[in-house]
């Protein structure tokens, strides 16, 4: 038992001690973006007329003039040197779900033998990485490798050790992007033109729209040692075996509980790393499952937050090894607990003020917060395939509508107060429309505690798309994937419902407006009309969207059904929403992707499915045939043994009788390791019969279909084969010891 890999690790973890991290002598406020090449640095070390022509990019979305470049790239250069960078590089976001950069030094030859300090305009604005390396769908061939990295202003350059990191868009040679950041800026763009066009009816001094999110980071800390022992997780970022523990999250005393000294360091560590870069950490807590942590920050311009996630992202994972961790990012990481979401806080706002915020003060503003309202439930309801799609990956699969995540089925929760008021809106008369209530008191009947502030709604954990008083969050994107993917669906959507929610609105003030007759005596504008029918047509429309009850029960799945919404399970499937008819002209009249970067996407999506099902299936047959059934079957050789020497001792009848019980055992371990040989054979050939499909996307539905319960199969087995063999013998690290940090 002593050399037994498994309990020396497990004993090492409890030697572990939380590692002393010295903060900063200054307030975060202070040291708040030290590595970021933010306004204030930009002022200090660039020329006056260089740095307004730059902030006109930012602010204004005004086109970049390439003749500054020179100028930004000499202000970069000194304050990187300064701060010690030797290099730098353009830092993009692949396919892959995570980033990619490459490192060249600020050095050039001087002509003279020697060398120089070197930074031009031209290699800040753009550079030339291999783009055949990268998932592109077909779009490159593979010898086909020139592809373009081009800065984004918009996101300011950070530093990493001694990396100069630039943020940047990476398009193919043909111009497709092979990205998340460009259709997201391309998205962003849409939808903040859109929203700009309908505020116009409410206030004409609105210059700008932009999209907010906030979101909301969670993740598994495990023991360094007690992963590197478990070749599931090193290899697939989950547990693919192992029995549950007696006791993991049913007692509830994790959320929200005392977080462990080891974990406060790491996050006290992490903290400060990411304030120096600019990240806005506010948020720090225990989550329901143990060993399941939250990290969020304070909300952002969704093309920064979007970033700054994916800095987060291998931030952690950096500084977690530093502290004797892993992060697990995975959905599922353990079978029988909760999994990890990315919920994803939106909202829109202008230069005047939050356009999702309510009540107003006025007529006005309620019709604004509630044409907001609806809209955005009318791009929801018409895309709510395509928004499933975004957000659904063979990881965050095993998460999605196991009563501990939102369901697989994409509907909106508006809360009692706002439901009430839609339908209200839907049949009232026009003068008497508008009946919001704010935040109300809530008197508590104890003297030292002050009156609460209630919300003019509740919350509801198991609807993926709700409003929670002056946003919708959406809690169905995964733990592990870049934030843009479904940022793109969701904007693009808006944009297209705000198009022509205005289009219907302007078409019927004209209407109204060759009507010379028309007055309806009450003052209220041809334009008032208009908006009142348009929104009264939208809330009848995208009402089936709209649910406050239960999603996690199954009359739910079948109402919905009814609904015509989508309530389909297969992964591959749903990945077939991004080439629906509808989906092509959304994206295409909203200028985000073209039908050619869709279908590239699709494979590349495909691919990565079955390339994920496949590592995973390979690792659970190592797993079985090298570890389970050898050690299984060395634990019932010695019950054999056993069984053999009690009648070599005790009289038959009595022999047979002492030993019934290890006699089952041994029966048992026979049976299942018989059914575990079988099954790993059947998983082998079901690989084999799919990787003969040429058509990646039949492909990836036969590694769905075939593959997977093969491998539902063999877990189950394999974790009563845990709870049988004796514990001495086990060798990968239980459930009980990965769970709980020491």
């Amino acid at each position: 038992m002593a050399n037994n890999l498994r309990f020396q690790v497990v004993e090492e973890a409890f030697k572990k001690r939380a590692l002393d991290v010295e903060a900063p002598s200054e307030r975060p406020s202070e040291y708040f973006g030290k590595y970021v090449f933010n306004r204030e640095k930009m002022y200090k070390y660039l020329p006056k007329d260089i740095y307004d022509k730059l902030i006109d990019v930012i602010d204004n979305g005004a086109r970049l003039d390439r003749s500054i470049a020179d100028a930004v790239a000499d202000g970069m250069k000194q304050w990187a040197t300064e701060m010690g960078a030797t290099h730098y590089t353009h830092w993009f976001q692949p396919l892959t779900e995570g980033t990619a950069e490459k490192h060249d030094a600020f050095v050039e030859h001087d002509g003279k033998g020697g060398m120089m300090e070197n930074f031009s305009g031209k290699l800040l604005v753009q550079q030339e990485p291999d783009a055949s390396s990268f998932p592109n769908g077909g779009i490159r061939n593979t010898f086909e490798a020139r592809g373009y990295s081009a800065w984004d202003p918009t996101s300011p350059v950070f530093i990493i050790d001694d990396t100069l990191c630039i943020p940047t868009i990476f398009i193919a040679y043909t111009g497709e992007a092979l990205d998340y950041k460009a259709p997201l800026l391309r998205a962003l763009h849409s939808v903040g033109k859109a929203a700009k066009d309908v505020c116009q009816y409410f206030y004409d001094d609105v210059q700008k729209v932009q999209v907010n999110l906030g979101w909301e980071q969670e993740y598994f800390l495990v023991d360094e040692g007690l992963y590197s022992a478990r070749p599931d997780l090193m290899l697939t970022g989950r547990t693919l075996m192992g029995h549950e523990s007696a006791k993991n999250q049913q007692m509830d005393d994790h959320y929200f509980g005392t977080i462990p000294d080891r974990v406060q360091a790491f996050m006290k560590d992490l903290e400060i790393q990411a304030l120096e870069l600019a990240i806005p950490c506010k948020t720090r807590h225990n989550e329901v499952a143990p060993n399941q942590f939250e990290l969020a920050p304070i909300f952002e311009e969704c093309n920064l937050a979007v970033d700054h996630n994916m800095l987060l992202m291998s931030l952690m994972k950096k500084v977690a090894r530093k502290h004797g961790f892993r992060v697990l990012l995975h959905e599922k990481p353990f079978d029988g607990i909760n999994g990890s979401g990315k919920h994803n806080n939106w909202s829109l706002s202008t230069d005047t003020g939050i356009l999702l915020h309510a009540p107003g003060t006025t007529p006005e503003e309620n019709l604004r917060f509630i044409t907001f309202i609806v809209e955005t439930l009318m791009a929801v309801y018409h895309h709510n395939g395509l928004l499933k799609a975004s957000i659904m990956s063979a990881t965050n699969a095993h998460r999605l509508g196991g009563n501990e995540a939102p369901p697989s089925i994409i509907s909106s929760f508006l809360g009692t107060q706002l439901t009430e008021l839609l339908d209200h809106i839907e049949k009232a008369d026009t003068n008497e429309l508008f009946n919001l209530k704010g935040k109300q008191g809530m008197e508590i009947d104890i003297p030292q505690i002050p009156d609460l502030i209630v919300d003019n709604t509740d919350r509801n954990r198991t609807s993926p798309f709700a409003f929670t008083g002056n946003r919708f969050e959406f809690r169905a994107p995964g733990s592990s994937v870049n934030c843009a993917s479904a940022m793109i669906a969701l904007n693009a959507a808006m944009a297209e419902a705000l198009t022509n929610f205005k289009r219907r609105v302007d078409e019927k003030i004209a209407e109204y407006s060759t009507r010379l007759e028309f007055s309806d005596g009450t003052g209220h504008t041809a334009t008032f009309h208009a908006l009142i029918d348009v929104l009264r047509e939208d809330i009848k429309t995208c009402k089936p969207i709209r649910f406050d009850g239960n999603g996690y029960s199954d009359e739910w799945v079948k109402e919905a059904e009814r609904r015509g919404l989508d309530v389909e399970k297969s992964c591959p499937v749903i990945f077939e929403h991004y080439l629906d008819e509808a989906s092509i002209k959304m994206f295409e009249q909203t200028k985000v992707m073209n039908r050619k970067e869709l279908e590239a996407r699709n494979e590349v999506k495909w691919e990565m499915y079955v390339k994920t099902v496949q590592i995973e299936a390979r690792v659970l047959g190592d797993l079985a045939m090298n570890h389970i059934i050898p050690v299984s079957t060395h634990y019932q050789s010695q019950l054999i043994k056993n069984v053999q020497g009690m009648k070599s001792v005790f009289s038959e009848e009595k022999a047979n009788r002492l030993s019934a019980r290890n006699m089952k055992l041994i029966e048992e371990i026979a049976e299942r390791t018989e059914r575990i040989e079988q099954l790993v054979e059947e998983l082998t050939d079901a690989r084999r019969i799919a990787n003969k499909i040429s058509d990646i996307h039949e492909r990836a539905i036969s590694y769905h279909d075939t593959v997977c319960p093969h491998m539902e199969l063999i877990r189950k087995e394999a974790d009563h084969l845990e709870m049988i063999v004796e514990d001495g013998l086990w060798t990968l690290p239980k459930y009980r010891e990965l769970l709980f940090i020491r």
